[in-house]
């Protein structure tokens, strides 16, 4: 298994840790009745997170098998990485602090949320040109 595959399945063990974690917050704000909002956003928490590892695992168990550079594959890795801590640092702060990161707001915790979201979301769509651009070459 490559270095840049190794990292991925590391890596993804602890966003996955993350992720199991926001359990217990969500499982709170379940049974002290709160806001609706808060509890989708720690149910968004603690799904989501767990699917990013898994498909860090995915990619790390098909990382080795493509016939692209050492640096593609890093560009791969780390860019899934970025996205999963970004997210992993988000969507729990959305969650404590009621904000849902789609706009840049007044509070600096809303510009965190929104800033994280924004910092995931354009280093998953790197991710994912890049493997698509890996699979391609590798056919």
């Amino acid at each position: 298994m490559d270095l840049s595959a190794r990292h991925l399945v590391f890596h993804g063990s602890i966003v996955l840790l993350i992720g199991l974690l926001c359990g217990a917050p969500y499982g709170r704000a379940i049974s002290r009745n709160a806001p609706a909002n808060i509890v989708h956003s720690w149910r968004v928490a603690h799904a989501s997170l767990p699917i990013g590892a898994i498909l860090m695992f995915a990619v790390a168990a098909l990382l080795s098998s493509f016939a692209v550079t050492a640096q593609v594959k890093w560009l791969v890795a780390i860019a899934l990485m970025v996205s999963a801590y970004a997210f992993s640092f988000s969507l729990p702060l959305a969650a404590m602090s009621g904000h849902r990161g789609l706009s840049s707001g007044s509070t600096l915790s809303a510009k965190l949320v929104f800033t994280g979201n924004v910092l995931g979301s354009i280093a998953s769509l790197v991710a994912a040109l890049a493997l698509v651009y890996a699979s391609y070459v590798s056919l």
